[in-house]
């Protein structure tokens, strides 16, 4: 198969802003490889963070308006990004920004329309990789874990540490993947009152105490007990989480210290529950393997068997920018993209609506 060129658009649930990363991908003899070419990322404004935030609450009238403008951003971004790029890519795969994610009603919507993405940007555009899935019967997500299998195979778990936390990792020959709760949102909105955007290198949390009924309360959320395959996201972040916050008032810094013990308590037991196994250790990407206090609290909740791998800035940044350009490839090579293993669906499949300029 001939070399294929993407461009990856992810924008995940830490709302910070527009990841993109231009790949290349090569099959040969069944093996995957990459390559990436070049990153960017754009910040979002105060006004696109508040927008994304509140669409969820939005008409529809607006949010589709919101979904028409957004996408015109994303292709007018991208052929910025592109400008003096080593390879014209094939195709953009845009992940668009998820606002309403109800697999348990059957749908789901990621803001950002791909036909706008494909006239701004004057290239194919690749997008809507979740609702075939949800169709299926599956959660939609996560669609990372065949990047994992195909891509990170050398590691025993893959962890992302975006807005939300979630693994992948191989069990009787089949990939298993799934959200296992808070992350980055939860320590993000606990900055914003001190006018920041995150609690760098975990300081803050470093700094405070622990509030033990806060904890005892985030230790106990429902969601926890649920089996796999599941997913989350902002609607349980704001129903379930946010009214703990308000039950139990602190200081920001020790509200974070508690934060960050409940998300590395949660994350060690279902490693440990797991299995360590005797192959590799647990790559950590997304933004929360910038948070030394995090890893540090994290290692201490896994012990010595289970060793925590934070690979080169590129990969920890934008991971999922490039699993997303490869599922582009993926749906061009017309192969499966999206593992029923991981998200409960009736069949894997090859997911991706496909749009012209």
């Amino acid at each position: 198969m001939k070399k294929m060129h993407l461009l990856g658009l992810m924008s995940g649930t830490s709302l910070d802003g527009l990841d993109m990363a231009l790949c290349t991908f090569e099959n040969q003899g069944g093996q995957w490889t990459y390559e990436v070419l070049q990153t960017g990322f754009r910040e979002y404004s105060d006004q696109t963070r508040k927008q994304l935030q509140e669409a969820i609450r939005y008409p529809v009238s607006e949010l589709l308006s919101l979904h028409r403008e957004y996408g015109a951003w994303l292709g007018k971004e991208s052929a910025e990004f592109l400008r003096g790029a080593p390879v014209k890519p094939d195709a953009i795969a845009t992940h668009g920004h998820t606002i309403h994610h109800r697999p348990d009603l059957g749908f789901t919507f990621q803001l950002g329309c791909p036909q706008q993405v494909a006239l701004g940007s004057g290239l194919t555009a690749i997008g809507d990789f979740r609702s075939l899935d949800v169709a299926l019967g599956g959660q939609g997500a996560p669609l990372v874990p065949v990047g994992d299998r195909l891509l990170f195979d050398q590691y025993r778990f893959c962890l992302n540490l975006g807005g939300i936390a979630n693994v992948s990792f191989e069990a009787a020959g089949e990939r298993r993947a799934f959200d296992i709760g808070i992350a980055n949102m939860l320590l993000n909105h606990l900055c914003a009152p001190l006018g920041l955007d995150f609690d760098r290198n975990g300081a803050l949390a470093r700094s405070g105490k622990p509030n033990l009924p806060l904890l005892r309360a985030l230790d106990s959320l429902p969601y926890y007990r649920k089996p796999y395959p599941k997913s989350t996201g902002y609607e349980w972040f704001r129903e379930a989480i946010l009214p703990l916050l308000d039950r139990y008032p602190d200081t920001p810094e020790n509200q974070l210290h508690t934060a960050v013990h409940h998300i590395a308590r949660k994350i060690g037991e279902q490693l440990k529950g797991l299995g360590g196994g005797s192959r590799g250790g647990v790559l950590v990407t997304g933004g929360g393997a910038f948070n030394t206090y995090l890893l540090e609290v994290l290692q201490g909740q896994l012990g010595e068997g289970l060793a925590l791998v934070v690979p080169e800035t590129t990969l920890v940044a934008f991971k999922e920018a490039l699993v997303f350009a490869f599922l582009g490839a993926l749906r061009l090579a017309g192969q499966n993209n999206v593992l029923a293993s991981v998200t409960g669906a009736r069949r894997d499949s090859c997911s991706g609506v496909v749009y012209l300029p």
